[in-house]
């Protein structure tokens, strides 16, 4: 089926490009090359002709089921990790971002990238736009983790005075400061918007606002998590720093809330 081998050519060009910039940290390199770029946009573009042709071929956009919900989230975060890159000093995040658009991608294969079937109340454009507004709010916590994961690495090299191939090849530190932030600022109210949007459509139907479900719950926790890193990055001195560090720790716990609702609320169901 040419959406899976589309689909399989990209993540095919996503390690590529990880493997480039994997390569040129190793070789001491101050900066991965050009044709990691080159790479990394082929990639974006096979698998938005991917997700093209699933739409084409099912009518239907891929917001709903996991597989094609996972791929549309991966071409986002590929899409925005091409924007970064338009700065040079930014394209080490990589590093971080190509592995989660691998893995993800990996998955939506794993899964077969296929309709879901289901007939769902909340659909046409209020669902395209929430859903699209949550992906948002993702990718921008993501971009966040990158840049944070990176900040506390290139803060150690600095306070241990080693200054070898990571440091060469990071960005500074304001450059991945400016990164996360952008990233929380972009997502939360992202996010933010996404919820009301939701929470609107359940109130107009179904007169509540649904606070159980495990989409709901999930959104929430990730909601406080973006809040929290926000409110920490803004105060005291020592501000980068925490921000980088809430950035990465809020990360990890989304990724564990999302394994845990899954556990023990929806009974194995998967969601996104």
């Amino acid at each position: 089926m040419m959406i899976m081998v589309l689909h399989a050519a990209a993540l095919l060009l996503y390690a590529t490009a990880a493997g480039i910039q994997v390569l040129s940290l190793a070789q001491g390199q101050r900066l991965a090359p050009r044709a990691g770029d080159v790479v990394l946009l082929a990639a974006v573009a096979l698998h938005a002709a991917g997700l093209a042709t699933f739409v084409a071929t099912y009518q239907e956009l891929p917001l709903v089921g996991l597989a094609p919900s996972l791929s549309a989230l991966a071409l986002l975060i590929g899409l925005s990790l091409l924007a970064t890159t338009i700065l040079r000093e930014n394209r080490p995040v990589g590093l971080v971002l190509l592995p989660i658009v691998s893995g993800l991608l990996l998955l939506a294969l794993l899964l077969r990238i296929r309709p879901a079937g289901r007939v769902l109340a909340f659909r046409g454009w209020w669902l395209a736009f929430h859903v699209v507004l949550g992906f948002i709010g993702y990718v921008g916590l993501a971009v966040a983790f990158a840049a944070g994961l990176l900040y506390l690495l290139q803060f150690r090299e600095l306070k241990g005075k080693r200054f070898g191939r990571l440091f060469r090849f990071f960005p500074s530190l304001a450059t991945l400061d400016r990164l996360g932030r952008s990233g929380l600022q972009i997502g939360f109210p992202a996010l933010t918007l996404n919820l009301l949007l939701g929470w609107a459509w359940t109130i107009r139907f179904r007169h509540t606002f649904a606070f159980a479900t495990p989409q709901v719950i999930w959104g929430v926790i990730t909601w406080w998590i973006f809040l929290v890193a926000l409110l920490v990055g803004s105060r005291g001195g020592a501000r980068a720093r925490r921000s980088a560090l809430a950035s990465v720790i809020g990360f990890a716990l989304v990724v564990a809330a999302y394994v845990i609702l899954r556990i023990a609320i929806t009974g194995g169901r998967l969601f996104l």
